[in-house]
Order: structure tokens, then sequence, then C-alpha cells
């Protein structure tokens, strides 16, 4: 049995340009939409009428699946999607009610309740684009591992995932 050490793992789907970018995009995204919550959180404080708690958590995750995305953790994917849906829709519910205590006779809150409504508004499109690159990330196949003995290149130069077609 060789040693381990004579054997290098490399994951070839992580090395193209498309797959950095949308890394990079779905980190930029996450952290965005962190961002953003963070402003209608202390923005918003008094009105959320208990949902500071929520908000907060939904922060901190985000930034959590940012970090595993930075490290080609491709099973956060997923989750990333799943949680925009929902912030779409939240995004999409709480919008209008920020507009409509734009008024004379609300309590108005930190910042203005239009900014806050705006902002809202602003979570639905990146929550979307979140969507997408993460599903596009996961298309990627970050977690394919190959074994190549250490120095060499993968046979035939192939760094893709799938098998090559056999011409007959």
């Amino acid at each position: 049995m060789e040693a381990s050490s004579s054997v290098e793992i490399r994951h070839p789907n992580r090395d193209t340009a498309a797959a950095k970018a949308t890394k990079a995009a779905v980190i930029l995204l996450l952290l965005t939409s962190a961002g953003l919550i963070l402003i209608v959180t202390v923005g918003g404080w008094d009105n959320l009428q208990g949902a500071q708690v929520v908000a907060i958590a939904w922060l901190l995750i985000y930034v959590l699946m940012a970090y595993y995305v930075g490290r080609w953790n491709r099973g956060v994917l997923p989750v990333a999607s799943a949680m925009a849906i929902l912030l779409a829709v939240l995004a999409a519910v709480a919008a209008p009610s920020w507009f409509d205590r734009d008024k004379s006779g609300f309590d108005n809150p930190g910042l203005p309740p239009g900014i806050l409504g705006l902002l809202c508004v602003l979570l639905i499109p990146v929550s979307l684009l979140l969507i997408a690159f993460a599903m596009r990330g996961f298309q990627q196949k970050w977690n394919v591992e190959v074994e190549v003995p250490r120095g060499e290149e993968p046979p035939y130069g192939d760094t893709r995932s799938e098998p090559r077609p056999v011409a007959g």
C-alpha cells in the first residue's frame, strides 16, 4: 500500500474562472443581504415588534454562509437559496408597511420609513440574484475530487468532472 503523501487531491471544478466568479458573486450577495438586513433592523428597531431576534439570526446565518462559501463548501448553497426565497417574500410583505408609515401621526423609527421601505424593496432583487448565483454554483460541482500522483497533471489535461465522450 502506497503512502498517502504520494497522492494529491485536486478539485478541478474550482479552478475555472466561472466557478471563482460565481463564488465571489455568492459571497458578495450574501454580505450585501446581511448589510441590508442590518440597516433595516437598526433603523427600524423600535417598530419591529420582536422581530429583531429573527433579523439578527438571519444576518448571522448569512455571514456564516458567506464564510463557508469562501471555503468552497457547496452544501450551503441550497440553504442560501431557500433562505433567500423566504427573505424575498418577507421583504415584499414588509416594504408596503414601511411606506404606509411614512405619514403624519405615526411614530418614526431611527431612519425614515420611506428609506426602510426602499431597502426592503432592494432586498428583493438581491435575494433573486442570490438564488440564481447559488444554484449556478451548486451546478458547478465544486465538491468533485481527483486523485493525482504528486507533481503530475490530471490525465490528458482534462479538468472536467464528466467523462469524455468516446468517438466511435
